[in-house]
């Protein structure tokens, strides 16, 4: 009896004690989240000014200095039991300052912490804390939100200040710091460099695009007369499914026209009314005269198309008059992609279903669903729960046995969009959805690398069971080998436990149940499951390239590491050991290209026609005859300056079916323009604008280098003497690491994808045929016709402009381009690079704005900002100065 008195006695203390701690610290925590928070880029070129960044082991040696201000409006604060979590998509290699530490998480989690020295947070004081990051920073989306502070039990909360989307709260402006290195030839847009780059872009009149059709049509014959849709179109689709009418119908009606009575439209299947090059999926002819239009379409898609052609054709805004003609159309390529990534950051269904809706108009064909990576796991699996309860969330549980470790500006709590997913009733809405509009769906399950949310879920699936004492269930889907002590690094910087050992028959297991599960979802939405994407991509050691070398017997200009310490993924598993020895594969190089293989019977066991991945995942395989399945196609991500209009050939000529997927042209979560404000990565290229897209020549990538320029703005030169084969098909990417909300998704996707689509359609005139040994060098050779090209993209400019733009769902958040201007003895002077948009300019600081006339230009003084407006006036583009 004294003896549980006294556990109770000493339990109460304890409880005590312990409440006493965390009030402690919640009331540091508290009051560190109240800190004002900056982050200021000091100096991308570090190398050049006394940083050995090689020393501190940079990738290349190249590192930036940066500094992390911490101002409290507060009372002192004392305390050193705190941390503060952050995001850094770049390596911190040094803190100059013994006041405080950063340690390296997983990923780009980071935590600062103080040391024995730290003095506090002095009351109205500000703490500086110098630190050297790897690479450089030359965008202000380089910086990412949502720092977080803990003290032992204590609630996290957020910092405050930089609780915000709107990165200027507490991110300084890059202003000088704007180049990659100091040979930087690229062009800073300005309001004066936007105003010479769209000077050789005029505003066309209406009759001027008459008759013009979005994306272009192979041969269009325009006639006099309009055909008047103000009353109405009557529909005769007995051709088309009751869902696809239902999609047609609803467009119709955004556009403004309604549909049951009016204007007859007929339409058509008729496959033998094709021949040759157009008789494909989707080919079509279109009719549009005073009785009526009549659609022939090769097959039912084609029939979708030629009713997207005429309502193309209607104009915006007045009255709904078209222009009478006859078009002959197919599409250039089979396959016309986007591509959206909610794993790293989860975009709505909503939002989904608005650009699947968007792609359809725009005859595009594909939508590549990228549902899983390191950073999350966006769909339901049933029977699999944990993959979305653990690897669908993120929030601050250092265990994760309840989620993943917050990333990209997720914050603590599973209530952004780093958490959440896809129910199997949203999946199959979407497929439905899409199927309607004749779009396919391809879903990407990311294997064998860019698996860490997997990973983590079936750890967590393998304690529960073992606790359950089910050791055999438990081992059935588990996909990280216990054995493998690997120090092995991704190229965001995960551990082992982002790949899944494909050495092992769990993963396996894992595969065939959850293509059986997404297989049996797309069978309930009606559309069978046609690809299955693989992933494959970056299955190796970041620290095993090329930018690093060992400091025991060091090269010039690389980063010196202890090579020593480093593995390559699965060295140390055992059970890739033993395949390795009893000959199963070559080498670990081998691994992941085995496991393609493996995985490829699978898909085939399913049924499964066709498999994809991209293309390094398939390196160490011989070729698309090694697959089970009857096709395998890659998406070719190669950037062109740096070979990939070489490269690209062989994947073509060992079988594979080519998805153009280049980054310097398609990776649509690239910046849109050289200027640190305009948010996106750029590992591949500064910019992809519009102009840029529309000029990219697919088929023939050598050409480009005509049109283009490389990461720094330098000429290069392309070429190759291998026979090309031809691509396969187009695909636009939006990458999420730094894509957050459903805003920033539309604004990196629209209008881009109007280009991307142009490009997928239509060949153009002044794209070349491929020549095996054809060299072209930017700035030298001469094989383009610049002038058709420009000519080209002015029409096109002008019907986005003028007309396309204005059409586009009202949710959708596209970005607005930012206008070109310049003062000309107090004149004002200002242009756009998509002609009909509207200008906007203010002389009072932003107070009030007026709107710009080309034809009367006002008279100010030198301060004036500008932006542009949208078609319905309620939304903006950046503001910028005149300079």
């Amino acid at each position: 009896m004294k003896k549980f008195k006294a556990s109770v006695t000493g339990g109460a203390i304890s409880a005590l004690l312990w409440s006493g701690m965390a009030l402690a610290g919640q009331e540091t925590v508290d009051s560190i989240s109240k800190l004002k928070l900056n982050y200021t880029v000091n100096d991308n070129h570090a190398a050049q000014h006394g940083v050995d960044c090689a020393a501190l082991g940079a990738d290349w040696a190249s590192c930036n200095k940066a500094t992390i201000k911490l101002t409290n409006p507060g009372e002192a604060i004392t305390s050193k039991d705190w941390t503060i979590w952050f995001p850094s998509i770049r390596m911190i290699l040094k803190t100059d300052s013994d006041q405080f530490k950063i340690t390296h998480i997983v990923g780009d989690l980071h935590k600062l912490e103080p040391t024995d020295k730290f003095t506090g947070f002095p009351t109205n004081g500000t703490v500086d804390i110098p630190i050297v990051n790897e690479y450089w920073q030359i965008f202000m989306s380089d910086a990412i939100p949502r720092w977080y502070v803990t003290s032992g039990e204590a609630k996290p909360k957020v910092i405050a200040s930089t609780d915000t989307e709107d990165l200027e709260q507490f991110v300084t402006p890059i202003g000088e710091q704007w180049k990659r290195t100091p040979e930087d030839n690229n062009i800073l847009m300005t309001a004066r460099t936007r105003f010479e780059k769209n000077s050789d872009v005029k505003r066309l009149n209406a009759s001027a695009l008459r008759g013009q059709i979005l994306p272009t049509p192979k041969a269009v014959t325009v006639h006099a007369q309009d055909v008047d849709l103000s009353k109405g179109v009557k529909l005769e689709l007995a051709s088309l499914d009751k869902a696809t009418i239902n999609a047609v119908q609803a467009r119709f009606a955004r556009l403004g026209v309604k549909t049951g009575a009016g204007y007859p439209v007929r339409s058509e299947v008729k496959t033998e009314a094709f021949s040759g090059n157009d008789a494909v999926s989707g080919a079509y002819t279109l009719s549009i005269g005073e009785q009526g239009a009549v659609i022939t379409g090769y097959d039912a898609a084609g029939v979708f198309y030629g009713l997207q052609s005429i309502m193309s054709l209607i104009p915006a805004e007045g009255d709904k008059k078209i222009a009478a003609l006859d078009v002959k159309d197919a599409p250039r390529f089979a396959y016309r992609g986007m591509f959206i990534d909610v794993a790293r950051n989860l975009h709505t269904k909503s939002a989904i279903l608005r650009a699947i809706d968007q792609i359809a108009a725009l005859k595009m064909n594909k939508f590549h669903f990228h549902l899983s990576d390191d950073e999350g796991w966006r769909i339901e699996i049933p029977g699999l729960p944990e993959l979305t309860e653990v690897g669908g969330k993120r929030c601050h549980d250092l265990t994760e046995k309840s989620c993943l470790l917050p990333q990209l500006g997720s914050g603590p709590d599973a209530n952004t969009n780093g958490s959440g997913w896809f129910t199997r009733a949203d999946y199959i809405d979407i497929v439905k959805y899409a199927a309607a509009r004749h779009v396919q769906v391809i879903p990407e399950i990311d294997m064998p690398a860019h698996a860490r949310a997997a990973v983590i879920s079936m750890e967590a699936r393998y304690d529960r069971l073992m606790k359950e004492g089910k050791e055999k269930e438990a081992n059935q889907y588990r996909l990280l080998d216990p054995t493998d002590t690997s120090n092995t690094t991704g190229v965001q910087y995960y551990d082992r436990t982002g790949y899944l050992n494909p050495c092992m028959g769990s993963s396996r297991n894992f595969v065939d149940k959850v293509i059986g599960e997404i297989q049996s979802m797309h069978k309930e939405a009606g559309q069978p499951l046609k690809t299955w994407h693989f992933g494959g991509d970056e299955a190796k050691n970041i620290y095993l390239g090329a930018g690093y070398t060992d400091k025991n017997n060091p090269q010039e200009g690389k980063g010196r590491i202890d090579i020593s310490k480093q593995d390559k993924p699965w060295a140390k598993s055992r059970i890739c050991q033993t395949m390795l020895k009893e000959g199963k594969v070559a080498d670990l190089e081998h691994l992941p290209g085995w496991f393609a293989l493996q995985v490829s019977k699978i898909v085939n066991a399913h049924g499964i026609d066709k498999m994809m991945a991209w293309q390094d995942g398939l390196k160490g395989v011989k070729d698309a005859s090694e697959f089970a399945t009857k096709r395998v196609g890659v998406n070719f991500w190669d950037t062109l300056y740096w070979g990939g209009a070489d490269s690209v050939n062989d994947w073509a000529n060992k079988g594979y079916e080519v998805t153009v997927s280049n980054p310097d042209y398609l990776y649509l979560d690239f910046p849109q323009e050289v200027d640190p404000r305009e948010p996106g990565f750029y590992w591949g290229t500064r910019f992809s604008d519009e102009r840029k897209i529309f000029a990219f020549a697919p088929n023939n990538m050598p050409q480009n280098a005509e049109t283009s320029v490389d990461r720094d703005g330098n000429a290069f030169t392309s070429g190759s003497d291998k026979n090309w084969p031809g691509a396969y098909g187009i695909s636009a990417q939006v990458w999420s690491e730094v894509v957050r909300t459903d805003d920033q998704l539309e604004y990196r996707l629209f209008p881009r994808l109007f280009s991307v689509a142009e490009r997928a359609w239509h060949r153009a005139g002044w794209e070349l045929d491929y020549k095996t040994g054809r060299e072209f060098k930017g700035g030298e050779t001469h094989f383009v016709d610049k002038a058709a090209l420009a000519n080209d993209w002015e029409r096109f400019a002008n019907l986005l402009g003028q007309r396309e733009l204005a059409k586009i769902n009202p949710d959708i958040a596209w970005r607005l381009s930012v206008p070109g201007a310049r003062i000309v003895s107090g004149t004002l002077e200002a242009n756009i690079a998509l002609p009909g948009l509207g200008i906007q300019y203010s002389t009072d600081g932003g107070k009030t704005w007026q709107r710009y006339d080309d034809s009367a230009r006002p008279q100010v003084s030198d301060a004036v900002l500008i932006r542009s407006v949208s078609p319905d006036g309620k939304r903006f583009s950046r503001v910028t100065p005149v300079n």
